[in-house]
C-alpha cells in the first residue's frame, strides 16, 4: 500500500525541478512538470503512502567524480548537490519513506548520512512517520536503517530478525525500460504472486518495479501484470495486509504452502492446486473447534484430522479444464495451533 518514485536515478536528472540541479530535471526540460509533486498528491488522494528513491551518487558530475578522485577525503559533492536535494526533497513533499541507493562507493564520514537521518527523525517535519531503508554507506545495508533491503532481490530464506523488504523487477534483466525486452525476460504472474507471497510469509514488504517508458508510459505488458497482482490481492488480500509471520513460515514438506497469521487466525496459501482436492496442512494443530475457509470461496470446508499431525482439508470441486489455474489460494484457519 505504499508506492516509491524514482526522484533521481544514478545519472542524475530529477524528476522535480531541485535548485541545485539547474537544466537537468523535469521543469526546466522533458515534461516542465513537477512528477514528485503531482505523483504525491494523486497518490494521497488515493489514501497511499509515498516514498521517494534518490541516489546518492551521480556517474557522470564532475564534482561526484572530483572527490572520488580525491579518495572521497574533499565533499564538494555531498555539500552542493546531494544534502542540498535530500533536504529539498522531504521540506517539499514530507515523503513517508526515503529509499536511499548510491551508497556503495563511499562512508557514511562522506556522505554525512548520520547527521541527515539524525535531522530527519528529530527536526523534520516527517519526524514522527518517516522510515528508510538501509543503502546509506558503504557497508551499512543489512546492519543499519528502519528496515533492510541487503542487496536487490534479496530473499533471507528464514525468518529475519528485523523488518525488511524485497524489491523485485518484473522485467528480470533491468530496473528501467527496455525497448527490445523479450516476453521470456518478464516475471510471469504466478513467479510474481510466489514471490510476493514467500516475503510476506518471511514478515518482509514487497517492492515490484516497472520501468516506464521515457515518454513516462508504463506499456500494456507491465500493465497487465500489475492488474494481474491487482486482481489475487482483491481475493487473496486478507492474508497479506497487515499480517504478521506465523510460528512456521512454510510446510517442511514443500515450498509451496507459506503461512501468514493475523492474530489467532492463520492463512495457509497454497501454490499449487492439488489433484485429489484435498490439502494437507502438516503444521497447524487442530482442535474440536477447529473452522475452515477458503478466501473468494462462499461457506466452510470439511476437514479431518490427518493421521500423522495436522490437517486434511476438502478443497471445492473444481471443473477439469484446459486452461491454469489462477496462482495461488488461500486457506483461513480458525481455531489451531
Amino acid at each position: 500500500r505504499y508506492v516509491v518514485l524514482t526522484a533521481k536515478h544514478h545519472e542524475g536528472f530529477t524528476n522535480w525541478g531541485s535548485p541545485v540541479s539547474w537544466n537537468w530535471n523535469s521543469l526546466d526540460t522533458g515534461p516542465h512538470r513537477d512528477l514528485v509533486g503531482e505523483l504525491g498528491q494523486a497518490l494521497r488522494e488515493s489514501n497511499m503512502r509515498y516514498g521517494l528513491y534518490h541516489s546518492l551518487l551521480e556517474w557522470f558530475n564532475p564534482l561526484y567524480l572530483a572527490d572520488k578522485e580525491s579518495g572521497f577525503k574533499t565533499q564538494n559533492f555531498v555539500l552542493k548537490k546531494t544534502m542540498p536535494e535530500l533536504y529539498d526533497l522531504v521540506l517539499k513533499y514530507k515523503p513517508d519513506l526515503i529509499w536511499s541507493d548510491g551508497d556503495w562507493e563511499a562512508p557514511e564520514s562522506y556522505w554525512n548520512s548520520t547527521s541527515f537521518l539524525a535531522w530527519l527523525y528529530n527536526d523534520s517535519p516527517v519526524k514522527d512517520t518517516v522510515v528508510v531503508n538501509d543503502r546509506w554507506c558503504n557497508n551499512c545495508s543489512c546492519h543499519h536503517g528502519g528496515y533492510y533491503n541487503c542487496a536487490d532481490k534479496y530473499q533471507p530464506g528464514t525468518l529475519p530478525t528485523h523488518k525488511w523488504e524485497m524489491c523485485s523487477s518484473i522485467d528480470k534483466l533491468s530496473w528501467g525500460y527496455r525497448s527490445n525486452m523479450n516476453i521470456t525476460e518478464l516475471m510471469d504472474e504466478g513467479s510474481i504472486i510466489e514471490e510476493l507471497v514467500q516475503t510476506v510469509s518471511l514478515g518482509g514488504n514487497y517492492l515490484l518495479n516497472v520501468g516506464p517508458t521515457k515518454e513516462g508510459v508504463i506499456v500494456p505488458i507491465f500493465q497487465e501484470r500489475l492488474l494481474a497482482l491487482g486482481r489475487w490481492l482483491d481475493t487473496n488480500g486478507e492474508a497479506i495486509y497487515e499480517s504478521k509471520p506465523w510460528r512456521v513460515q512454510m510446510e517442511n514438506t514443500t515450498d509451496m504452502v507459506w503461512y501468514t497469521s493475523k492474530g489467532p487466525v492463520v492463512y495457509a496459501i497454497f501454490l499449487i492446486w492439488p489433484r485429489d482436492n484435498v490439502l494437507e496442512l502438516s503444521s497447524p494443530t487442530p482442535s474440536p473447534a477447529t473452522q475452515v475457509t477458503m478466501l473468494g470461496f462462499a461457506g466452510t470446508l470439511k476437514w479431518q484430522k490427518s493421521p500423522g499431525e495436522g490437517l486434511l482439508i476438502t478443497l471445492p470441486y473444481v471443473l477439469p479444464s484446459p486452461l491454469p489455474l489462477q496462482n495461488g489460494w488461500a486457506v483461513r484457519l480458525e481455531g489451531v495451533k
